[in-house]
């Protein structure tokens, strides 16, 4: 797969597209229904699978706080890598910037989808906005591809128990800690993947050493503590797959710092894994984020924590 962002890369290549637009947060199954629509429709046209993946969300462009944006599912490179997995040939990162938001509707299906991709199909939702003041729709869209002779898709739509499938829904069941049900919902479970960094060693003084890994996100989809798997990504490793408890949020009782961690302590683990890429797999919720009173009753309380997961593995373990 390859990724892009300019027109000049695509033209090296192609001069002709099927396309998607969107943000593909998560890259949930309502997502992977659209792909399916799109390698489809690329086969039957003889062009290249794209994703015109827009980056960073609108909300985060137009959030004045963090907190004001919805929680990322999957950060770029996750979803880039999930991109790749579903058989997509091209990735075009589309960056949402003051520029691209001031441009009209009829410059942006002229300039970038007709002259600049050759689009010769456009799978798109019913509900689809773009464009200045957000004037361009289906309707739009619908015209200028008869008068271009492209072919407009209406994208598939995929529910659970009448529910449509959204980076919404899947935001608020992972909230709720449906992890059985956010995994029939991606089709996989729910993770976050990062790179191993070094952190303020505090883990370790307290006698429950942790992986830290680096989030690059504005607003995190869970808050706690939870009992996670965690997967090393280096075949070189004898242990790939490990149990753990995981903390992430903004450790309250130690800092008073908006910046976001993913705090991981490994059971009966004590090798260094710092450079490592790893992915923490959430699988149960033991408690919401709070603030201690001291260092003291912290770590009393994550000795309960750590005692908390074992208890919820162990359950599943045979007899």
């Amino acid at each position: 797969m390859r990724v892009i962002e300019d027109v000049a890369s695509f033209r090296q290549h192609h001069q002709r597209s099927v396309l998607t637009i969107g943000k593909f947060d998560g890259v949930h199954t309502g997502h992977q229904l659209i792909l399916q629509q799109l390698r489809s429709k690329a086969a039957e046209h003889g062009a290249p699978a794209i994703v015109v993946l827009i980056e960073p969300h609108p909300e985060e462009f137009f959030a004045a706080t963090p907190q004001d944006c919805p929680a990322r599912l999957s950060e770029l490179e996750e979803k880039l890598v999930l991109l790749e997995a579903q058989g997509v040939d091209v990735v075009y990162k589309l960056r949402f910037d003051a520029q691209l938001q001031a441009q009209s509707a009829e410059d942006y299906v002229q300039e970038f989808l007709v002259d600049g991709l050759g689009v010769v199909c456009l799978i798109i939702g019913s509900d689809f906005r773009f464009g200045h003041r957000r004037r361009g729709d289906f309707a739009m869209l619908q015209a200028f591809g008869e008068r271009h002779g492209f072919e407009l898709v209406e994208s598939a739509s995929c529910e659970h128990q009448g529910v449509r499938i959204s980076s919404t829904y899947v935001r608020q069941q992972l909230q709720q800690g449906h992890f059985d049900l956010v995994e029939l919902l991606l089709d996989r479970p729910y993770g976050i993947a990062g790179t191993v960094v070094k952190g303020q060693q505090l883990g370790r003084d307290l006698g429950f050493p942790t992986c830290n890994v680096k989030l690059n996100r504005k607003s995190l989809p869970l808050h706690g503590v939870y009992a996670c798997e965690v997967q090393v990504n280096n075949a070189d490793l004898a242990e790939r797959f490990l149990k753990g408890a995981a903390n992430i949020g903004y450790r309250p009782t130690v800092t008073d710092s908006s910046k976001a961690v993913l705090e991981v302590h490994l059971l009966d683990f004590d090798s260094d894994l710092y450079g490592e890429h790893i992915t923490v797999i959430f699988r149960h919720k033991i408690r919401d984020e709070q603030k201690f009173a001291s260092l003291a009753d912290l770590q009393a309380r994550i000795a309960i924590d750590v005692q908390t997961v074992r208890d919820f593995f162990a359950r599943d373990m045979p007899l």
